[in-house]
């Protein structure tokens, strides 16, 4: 297992700095694994929630190289654009399909029907999913503006009672979605989806946030040391003892105790 160049808690929550991407995301995938395994060991099965986008490339590589029960594993997915089919090149149940349900072929994927005639009733319909069991694992990333899922800065709420909700996507989000290359255009982007919410995430056993990229640097320097708000969401994983924080040089460029 790659070492970290570097490790520190911010207020509860354990940072891990790799030498590289690449080592960050074995890391990621190799803790993963563990916890995947340990999991079914205890009750015979594993609940996933796993990240879709650009900044789990890495981790979801490394999965290949892991010794997992997939057969005993069912996984979820944290938010889709509503309005877009399964088969949209920006979907995230295409990428779920395509990175997770494909290679690994776990017992049971549960997707969020983004093109549903009724986004309110599949929210529903996919909190109740989720609550069936408790979650084991949680991967996720940080968005450029601090999100987490789709919770946006201001809007987030920390206690919210529900765990997936229907959400407005800021110009920020948009803006990433954009140029990360998943829709040509600000104006081609949906500005709505279903997410599942803080409370949700956070609910896991265990929480593992993977953010890799210069981009997402100011971000991360905003979740470890501004002050602990929906201004920005990511600084509510100082409270969360049971997540851990993987960083790479570049996304930890900005925080003095990395260097």
């Amino acid at each position: 297992m790659p070492e970290p160049t570097s490790t520190f808690t911010a207020g509860q929550l354990p940072v891990e700095v790799y030498a590289s991407e690449r080592e960050m995301g074995v890391a990621a995938a190799e803790r993963a694994a563990e916890t995947i395994r340990a999991a079914v060991e205890a009750r015979g099965h594993a609940r996933v929630v796993v990240a879709t986008g650009n900044s789990q490339f890495a981790f979801v590589e490394a999965l290949r190289e892991q010794d997992i029960p997939w057969d005993h594993v069912t996984a979820f997915h944290m938010d889709e654009y509503v309005g877009i089919d399964a088969d949209h090149p920006a979907a995230f149940r295409r990428w779920i399909r395509e990175r997770i349900e494909e290679p690994f072929s776990p017992a049971a994927v549960h997707y969020i029907e983004g093109d549903a005639p009724d986004a309110e009733a599949e929210a529903a319909r996919y909190e109740a999913l989720l609550r069936e069991a408790p979650l084991d694992l949680v991967c996720m990333g940080i968005g450029e503006n601090g999100h987490l899922a789709f919770n946006e800065p201001y809007e987030a709420d920390f206690d919210d009672e529900r765990w997936a909700r229907i959400i407005t996507l800021t110009d920020e989000s948009v803006q990433q979605q954009v140029g990360e290359g998943h829709f040509p255009d600000a104006a081609s982007t949906p500005r709505t989806a279903i997410s599942l919410t803080i409370p949700a995430l956070l609910s896991a056993a265990s929480v593992q946030v993977c953010v890799p990229e210069r981009r997402k640097s100011a971000a991360v320097a905003a979740a470890l040391s501004q002050e602990i708000s929906n201004a920005c969401p990511a600084t509510r994983l100082r409270e969360a003892p049971h997540a851990t924080l993987f960083l790479e040089p570049e996304s930890a460029e900005l925080l003095p105790a990395a260097g």
